[in-house]
């Protein structure tokens, strides 16, 4: 498969999956939590996929490669904030361990993502 834009990308969909994901999840959060946790881990969510799309379009193999790395800083924050709520009980067990696996998933394929362009020629056009 050739892939055009960043919407082609295995990595992005399952982003926007996990982002869906999040959404459903915060909207059982307590109301006091309105503009903290759930703001936060919804904000980090959102993060993955538009940190990829965004470093698709850029001009340059650097460019794209830093914003896969922004990326996958998010899917840290989001693991940690995963497993803050569920230390207050915001959200299940099942609920944890399937998100703390997406995230695992999205974070190996952004790894793998960033060595190929790493060893990829050092042209500009991806």
């Amino acid at each position: 498969m050739i892939i055009k834009g960043f919407q082609d990308l295995e990595v992005w969909k399952k982003a926007i999956v996990l982002v869906k994901n999040i959404y459903l999840i915060t909207q059982t959060f307590p109301k006091e939590e309105t503009y903290g946790m759930t703001s936060q881990i919804r904000r980090a969510a959102v993060s993955i996929p538009s940190n990829i799309a965004e470093g698709k379009a850029r001009q340059s193999k650097k460019e794209y490669v830093q914003f896969l790395f922004i990326a996958l800083g998010s899917t840290a924050e989001v693991q940690t904030q995963i497993i803050i709520a569920k230390e207050l009980q915001y959200i299940t067990e099942k609920n944890r361990l399937d998100i703390l696996e997406n995230l695992d998933h999205i974070a190996r394929m952004l790894r793998r993502l960033i060595q190929e362009l790493n060893r990829s020629p050092l042209t500009e056009n991806r």
